[in-house]
């Protein structure tokens, strides 16, 4: 009897070695025909020639790089209290957990019984006891899956990659937390900035109107220059009230962003009159660094490399599967508790294969397949747009430098012709109306030239955004139950798919 136990344990080691040997389906690398593969992909961006760009590489925080700890402060808060990325945090738990369950297909699994009853049925050497008794039945029993093709191995890869995926949902969400919330910021300043301008205007037209009657009480303008002039002031005051409900739609943004309640920060940075400016250069460093960093691009390429792995899964369901179970147990009266002749006991496989219906199987080989090209076209497309958005960002801001740079002059030159024009007008050198132009003239370009600085902070933050600043690998990072980790997860801003 021993000698059949042993040799049943050395089948069983040998079966779960084999277990080790195979594994079916593609396994994962880039795909060489890949966007991400491209030479070009990875060149200096075409639109970062400009002077007010420099090459080097992205800070992390590049928030602080406009001095300001109010920002500082809210992007922190927003970090720690914003909902979309409580969510964001829920889905990445919900993917490890996944995985772990994954993990443990592989592990064996125990059971214990133990039943006792009382009645009348029970044998001892054949024979039938007389009478009623109290029975007992008890046993335990191991079982294991032998992964002899590569099923759990593959499904604990594509969790794997799911969860990557996952985190790098999460850091694009927090890129996006901090993005928004700085422009947010912004955007108050910035409409702080511009009603400061418009009520600037509001009090110089309001000089204006004031001497204008002036001049009409005493005989050198009619009543006629007066209405026009209070017309011009009213709409120049028709300008503020939608600038300060910019700046408060702004203030509210900002509060649910940091998880406060809508008003909770009025006071607080509501007083913001002069827009944030950034202390140097925007540093935005090379495609190579942009591939690595977007954690877009990294979310597509692990979703392609869950696709794949899940290839191997449905192809595994054309093979048997193979589990090894032992079991031992006892069943008689309580009186025979412990006898040799009521132990029982067993060894052996489990095997379970469909034949011949494979028809089920290969569909769900070819649904996996055509998964897997959808996400190589999905991370193709991903690329690409990350590339679209960085150099259509870095145009814009430049462009726009320029816009800035043409409406200041504007802005200046009218500064001067309105200042001309009220001195001609004061000594009677030329008439009302050129005086009211020139007036109506600047308070346009001061007007254009603050929407036109407000959208260089947004154009700022959108470039930010672009180039995926703001990711810190430390932030989401698998706290290792060893020191290589538990579950193989790739922490470092690189494809996982890459050969080394």
């Amino acid at each position: 009897m021993f000698y059949r136990f042993g040799h049943s344990i050395i089948c069983l080691l040998f079966l779960a070695t084999l277990s080790a040997c195979t594994v079916v389906g593609p396994d994962y690398r880039v795909p060489d025909e890949a966007v991400v593969k491209q030479e070009k992909a990875a060149a200096e961006f075409a639109s970062a020639k400009e002077p007010v760009y420099i090459q080097d590489d992205l800070p992390k925080n590049w928030w602080h790089l406009y001095d300001q700890e109010t920002i500082n402060e809210l992007v922190n808060k927003a970090l720690a209290a914003n909902t979309d990325l409580r969510i964001a945090s829920a889905n990445l738990a919900r993917a490890r957990a996944i995985l772990e369950e994954a993990q443990t297909m592989s592990d064996p699994i125990f059971d214990v019984s133990a039943s006792p009853a009382y009645g009348r049925g029970a044998t001892k050497h054949g024979a039938r006891r007389e009478g009623d008794h109290w029975f007992y039945d008890t046993g335990a029993g191991m079982s294991y899956q032998l992964d002899l093709f590569g099923k759990i191995a593959r499904a604990v890869e594509a969790a794997t990659a799911d969860v990557e995926a996952t985190r790098a949902a999460y850091d694009l969400m927090r890129i996006t937390v901090i993005a928004d919330t700085t422009r947010a910021y912004l955007d108050v300043c910035s409409s702080g900035h511009r009603i400061g301008v418009a009520i600037h205007s509001v009090d110089l037209q309001d000089k204006f109107v004031n001497t204008t009657e002036r001049l009409s009480n005493g005989g050198r303008a009619t009543p006629l220059d007066v209405s026009r002039a209070r017309a011009q002031l009213e709409q120049l005051r028709a300008a503020v009230p939608p600038l300060v409900a910019q700046q408060r739609t702004a203030m509210f943004q900002l509060a649910v962003l940091t998880g406060e309640l809508p008003g909770a920060l009025t006071e607080k940075v509501g007083q913001c009159r002069a827009i944030p400016q950034l202390t140097q250069q925007i540093p935005v460093g090379d495609g190579a660094a942009l591939l690595s960093r977007r954690p877009d691009i990294r979310q597509a390429e692990r979703a392609l490399a869950a696709a794949t792995a899940r290839i191997g899964v449905a192809t595994a369901d054309l093979y048997p599967s193979i589990s090894l179970g032992l079991s031992l147990g006892s069943t008689g009266t309580f009186t025979d508790f412990g006898s040799s002749n009521f132990f029982r006991w067993g060894i052996g496989p489990l095997i379970s294969w469909t034949l011949p219906a494979t028809g089920p199987a290969r569909a769900r080989i070819a649904q996996a397949e055509a998964a897997t090209a959808a996400a190589l076209a999905d991370f193709d497309g991903t690329v690409l747009g990350a590339l679209k958005e960085v150099e259509t960002a870095l145009t814009n801001y430049a462009r726009e430098l320029d816009r800035n740079a043409a409406l200041r002059d504007a802005r200046d030159q009218s500064a001067l012709a309105s200042q001309q024009a009220h001195r001609l007008y004061d000594y009677g050198r030329t008439d009302f109306l050129t005086t009211l132009d020139a007036d109506r003239t600047l308070a346009e370009y001061e007007s254009r030239l603050a929407e036109s600085e407000a959208q260089l902070a947004r154009n700022q933050v959108n470039l930010f955004l672009a180039l995926g600043s703001g990711w810190d690998p430390e932030a989401t990072k698998e706290k290792p139950k060893s020191e290589t980790g538990a579950d193989g997860v790739t922490d470092a801003g690189t494809f996982p798919g890459e050969p080394e």
